[in-house]
């Protein structure tokens, strides 16, 4: 997908899902709807968390995207502390859905999982909706970026399109995946994830995994080169400090713990990470189509270096 295509129409912030939808380019919209107020935040087991899963299953369908045996749907569920302070603390039981479909490939014995969580974190006590525009309604609007251009130019290999619940504390869905894999589904050799494309005051965004598979950084080297923001490796180094070590800070964390490569891309944290502050009307339109721009593209090469990336 070129990045002139992504940038036709840019638009002002809207307050409400029903507004979004004579946005332009899709992922704009897309961005739009997730992080809307009707969403309510997205809290894993809530009426808004489904009504975002709701529209990503709709936009899916229309793009052409298959799911894997009879559903998009893949629900699990997880048991956690009621108060994570007190590791005494009763324990409650959450039902999570992942949705998950796939775009065939040439070849269909092994598969590209590309991810990013659609969960958020609710709302404050006093009811201030937690919209997650950057976190991360920005990388599923990536995600379904990414479905749109491999219907348009279908892969070398099969791309699981993967969109997880309950990343906010545990990384569940990812590891849930990992753990179990999808029935029918050809076994994951590699994962892209996105987690926050939105937002970025310095104008650059960082692609993390190249430490742990050094033939990624050809490929992120090349896709800098075209990118009309600064994209960078790094972040994925252990050096002491926890914060400059990305790896298993989101959902690549679960498919690099089972020995799986990954690519993760992603902005550094910012002033409104995890804020009520972190809405639609903070995303910078250029830095973010462009944004998911590099992501398609960073998709499109590892699919065609998957030997390289995969050491095969």
């Amino acid at each position: 997908m070129l990045l002139s295509a992504l940038l036709l129409t840019t638009a002002l912030a809207v307050p409400a899902a029903s507004d979004c939808a004579g946005l332009e380019p899709a992922p704009w919209a897309d961005l739009c709807v997730i992080s809307s107020d009707e969403m309510k935040g997205r809290m894993v087991e809530s009426e808004g968390n489904a009504r975002a899963r709701a529209y990503i299953l709709d936009r899916l369908t229309e793009i052409g995207v298959q799911p894997v045996g009879d559903s998009f749907e893949q629900p699990f569920s997880f048991e956690r502390a009621i108060d994570f302070r007190d590791e005494n603390s009763p324990r409650e039981t959450i039902n999570a859905v992942n949705v998950i479909g796939v775009i065939a490939g040439r070849d269909r014995s092994r598969a590209i999982a590309v991810t990013a969580h659609y969960d958020h974190v609710g709302r404050t006590d006093e009811g201030e909706i937690f919209n997650g525009a950057d976190d991360n309604a920005s990388g599923v609007a990536a995600l379904l970026a990414v479905a749109e251009h491999f219907i348009a130019n279908p892969p070398e290999h099969d791309i699981l399109i993967m969109a997880f619940d309950a990343e906010e504390g545990g990384l569940r869905g990812a590891r849930e995946v990992v753990a179990n894999p999808v029935e029918g589904a050809a076994p994951v050799v590699f994962n892209l994830n996105f987690d926050m494309l939105g937002y970025s005051p310095d104008n650059d965004i960082w692609a993390a995994g190249p430490y742990h598979t050094p033939a990624l950084h050809p490929i992120v080297e090349a896709v800098a080169q075209d990118a009309s923001i600064t994209l960078a490796a790094g972040y994925d180094a252990p050096d002491g400090d926890p914060r400059n070590d990305w790896t298993l800070l989101s959902d690549q964390g679960a498919f690099h713990a089972a020995g799986i490569p990954f690519l993760y891309l992603g902005v550094e944290d910012h002033e409104h990470y995890h804020q009520t502050t972190d809405e639609f009307e903070t995303i910078n339109p250029d830095f973010f189509l462009s944004a998911v721009s590099v992501a398609v593209e960073l998709a499109e090469r590892i699919d065609a270096d998957l030997d390289a990336v995969t050491d095969r």
